[in-house]
This record gives structure tokens, sequence and C-alpha cells, in this order.
């Protein structure tokens, strides 16, 4: 019968973890940070009439055993950080007759380097586009296909029909359990470097994120949500009055991300009587992106006055706050940029400091044509870029000796006794205080510090490292294999030995086709 297709054994894999770990900070964090699209995907899948097996891989399961061995179909959802591992398992399900696709963050960003190692490669995804998939359901090698809807889906699965992946997976996180929504795809913002930057904003249907904050009552004496929108509350009235209706307040606690513009002392108000428990405004810069940080024309000094009596404010009415920074923009300059930051840790010592390691992750933003003109764009291997592995792009008016001796010393201070002292003594309640710490004294805090003065050190001493860093050779240096081997531990015999290499202009070469072929 025409239309028809088989029942497909599919397997899902939601990589939040890189690699096995036993840090202290990811068996605490690492459930709460699923993902939602591969959730969607596994909905999807069911109505289409398919079988499902998912799995959120936090660090500490075995991948190896984790899905069936005779499944038909495999979709991966990473991020950059994580292709090494999906480019593994890609490979181990393809030697047993799988076909594999993957979607998420790294195949809307190096689509022509994903591939090369997957049958189908998604950008933008909705029902049909995975319709599409499923029903060709075809090997494409040694080039894969890549498959994207015009925009993003317009409605997602909710809670309710998702519950059945979110379960299980919130089982493994041992008391922190964060339950993720979206409640709007974009950002009417345009930071250069920001995936979201060319996506337009659009909110979700309020009545069903209504009907999905109910049904987490019913799951969860005090859920609590993790809002995924690039920037929350774009439209905040509509939003807190959808809450407000949803569900008295007190009952639902919130986490979501926002800039500080939508965070004036009204809104702080609102927030608070509705539980929003913590924030994550992006300050980026002491020198460029005002609007964001509702500073205006504001720099230097003047801006981390106005931010850190802006954040205290915040803090007044929001026990938990990340700022976050991005280090090495081309805006910045000498040591001012991060003696400004040690000055706003200073003035505000609640703040736990993010910092980011400028990167251009492949498609994500315009901006990284023009790194990838200039010659800028590093090779780093995916492993490395997660916005503190590595900086894949070459700095403006930096030196790399003299921008790490610089991060060294923030990293440094941000996270020495007397910094996470102060920032325990300023932080209320016991949940973010403890959080805060937990995330000073491992990985994040002390483990990035000791890595950075690692590279540095290597900078020196290693013969390796100097040439690729300047561009003077494009051999990965001896460090950086070791790093990933020993990060993927069993999955690493199932890594092609290509794969620690891509073309870092594959952006930029693939829009030069283009105009090429507009031309003829």
């Amino acid at each position: 019968m025409k239309g028809f297709m088989k029942k497909l054994r599919i397997g899902i894999i939601d990589i939040v973890s890189r690699g096995p770990t036993r840090a202290l900070y990811a068996r605490i964090m690492n459930a709460s940070l699923a993902s939602i699209m591969p959730q969607v995907i596994g909905v999807w899948c069911q109505e289409e009439g398919h079988e499902v097996t998912f799995v959120c891989y936090t660090g500490f399961e075995d991948l190896l055993t984790e899905l069936p061995h005779d499944v038909d179909v495999v979709f991966i959802g990473a991020f950059t950080e994580a292709a090494h591992t999906a480019y593994a398992l890609s490979n181990l399900f393809r030697s047993r007759g799988a076909i594999t696709v993957i979607g998420g963050p790294h195949a809307r960003c190096y689509p022509e380097d994903a591939a090369r190692y997957f049958d189908y490669v998604l950008g933008f995804t909705d029902q049909g586009t995975l319709r599409d998939v499923l029903r060709e359901c075809s090997q494409h090698r040694p080039a894969g296909v890549h498959v994207a809807a015009a925009q993003q889906p317009k409605t997602l699965p909710g809670i309710r029909e998702r519950w059945q992946f979110i379960e299980p997976t919130l089982s493994k996180a041992p008391f922190l359990k964060m339950v993720p929504m979206l409640g709007s795809m974009g950002c009417p913002y345009t930071c250069a470097f920001c995936i979201d930057a060319t996506v337009p904003y659009r909110p979700m249907d309020f009545d069903a994120l209504r009907e999905d904050l109910r049904f987490l009552l019913t799951k969860f004496k005090r859920p609590l949500v993790a809002w995924h929108d690039p920037n929350f509350g774009v439209r905040f009235d509509e939003y807190l009055d959808m809450i407000e209706d949803a569900v008295p307040p007190g009952k639902i606690d919130f986490v979501a991300e926002s800039s500080l513009s939508l965070l004036s002392e009204p809104h702080l108000k609102r927030l608070k009587r509705n539980s929003f428990q913590g924030v994550l405004p992006g300050i980026e810069s002491w020198f460029a992106l005002g609007e964001k940080s509702r500073t205006g024309s504001l720099v230097g000094i003047a801006k981390v006055r106005e931010v850190s009596e802006h954040v205290n404010l915040i803090l007044q009415y929001i026990p938990y706050i990340q700022t976050n920074f991005v280090l090495g923009l081309d805006t910045d300059e000498g040591p001012e940029p991060f003696e400004l930051t040690k000055r706003f840790l200073d003035m505000t010592p609640g703040a736990f400091p993010a910092y980011s390691l400028l990167s251009a992750f492949g498609r994500a933003a315009p901006l990284n044509l023009d790194y990838q003109r200039a010659n800028r764009v590093l090779p780093f291997p995916f492993h490395f870029l997660n916005n503190n592995g590595a900086m894949n792009v070459k700095p403006a008016n930096y030196s790399w000796r003299t921008l790490y001796d610089h991060i060294i010393g923030l990293t440094e201070y941000s996270f020495s006794t007397r910094a996470i002292f102060r920032r325990f003594v300023a932080t209320e309640g016991v949940t973010a205080r403890w959080l805060n710490l937990v995330r000073a004294v491992s990985t994040e805090g002390f483990g990035r510090a000791r890595y950075y003065r690692q590279i540095r050190a290597r900078l020196d001493t290693d013969p390796q490292f100097s040439p690729y860093f300047e561009q003077d050779s494009s051999e990965l240096p001896e460090f950086y294999k070791n790093v990933v081997s020993q990060d993927l531990g069993p999955l690493m015999e199932w890594l092609p030995e290509e794969a620690l290499y891509h073309d870092p202009n594959a952006y930029l070469q693939s829009e030069q086709a283009k105009d090429v072929i507009a031309v003829v």
C-alpha cells in the first residue's frame, strides 16, 4: 500500500556528557541538563508507529550496553563538545547495520563535517522533516544527507507526552531535579556570536504551557522547572500571567536565562512572588553589548558600577544568579577587561561568574564568516569546543601567552578561598549556597584554573603548542589527542582517526561556493 512505513526499532541518545565522568558536579547536575528535542523526537517517532528506546547519557551510563544491538535507526542529539562521542557511537551502530541520524547544536553548526559520519544530519526539525527521514531510512555513505525544515517547529509535545523520557532521566539525579521546558524560540537580540541571533523570536502556545505546569503538580510536591528559552520573559507580562493562572504562587520553582534589560525591579518583584530561584543573565563584555545589560553606551568602570548595582538588586529578590562573560572579544585590550571583572566580583560577591572563551562554532553566527575570512579560526578538535577547553579564534589584541596569563589570573581570583567564602555568605538559601560551593571546588572552578595553568605552561615548554596556536603548523599536539582518548574511554576505539580533524573554514567555503553558483 502506498505510504506504508514498516515499524522501526529506534534508539535515541541525548548526550549531556562528552564522555565517562565521576565529577561531583556532574553527578549532581547532569541529569538536569537534558535537552528537549531528543525527547520530542522520541514522541514523534512513537506517533509514527515506531518502537523507541531512549537514553540520556550523563557520563555515568555504559553506552555500549544501554541501547539494544538490533536497532534500525539511532538518533543522537549533541553539542559540539560531544561530537566525538556522537561520531564514535555512529560508527559503532553503523557497524551493527543501523542508520544513524544526528541533530542538535553540532548538526546545525557543522553539517558538512557531521555528514562524514552520519547518514542524516538534521537542521531545524519539525514532524514533517522527521517523517521524511523515517520513510526513506536509507544509508547515505560516504556523505550523509543534510535535511532541514524552513523554520523551527511552531508546536512541540508537552511535558505530559515527554514524561516517559523525563521521568527515567530525572531518576538519575540525586536531589536537584530540573524539568526542562521551552516557552519561546529565538531571541530579539542580535549578539554577533550567538546561534539564536538569526532565529526569529516566537513564543510557544500558552495554553499548552499552562497544561504542562499543572501536569507537573501531579508528579512533584514542588517541581523545579528550567526554562530553556534563549531569553526568558521577552513578553514578560504575558508569561507571568500564564504562570500565575496555571499554578498558585510558590507551588513551582523556576530557573531561567534572561537578559538584565528584562530584570527591572517591578519584574523582579513579580518573579520572586512566583518563586523564581535562579537567573542567568549575559553581561558578556564591559565594552560592548550594552543593550542586553540595559547600560546603553556605558563602558568600562561606569558599566561595572551600573551592572553591579543591578545584580545586587536582583539578589534581593532571587537567591541565585550566574553572570556570563565572554573572554577575548575583539573589543577587549590589555589587562583592563579582566581587572574590571575582578572589581565587579568585589562589588557583587553573591554573583557566580561563568566565563566563556571566545569561540566560533561553525555556522552558529554570521560573525564566524569574518573570523574565517581573516584566517583566525584554529582547527581545535570538537572535543575542546565547550567555551573553555580551547579558544579557537586567534585573539585580535593579545598574544596567546598574555591572554592565558590574564585568564588564569581572573579564574584564580574568582575561585580563591576569599571569593568562595564571600559568595557563600552573600548567597541566600541552602541549595544556592552549596551549588555555588560545589561548582567552585570542582571542575568549573579549581579544575578549570588547573587546566588553564597546564595550557599556559605548555605554550612555553611543549614544542608542538606554539606552532599550532600560531597557525604555523597543522599538526595537532599529542596533548590534545591524549585528552580525547582519556575522556572517551571505551568509545575511543570506535572514533574514526580522521574525526580529530575538521575544516575550520567549511562555512566560508560553502558560502563562496553559493556565490560562484549564483554568478554562473
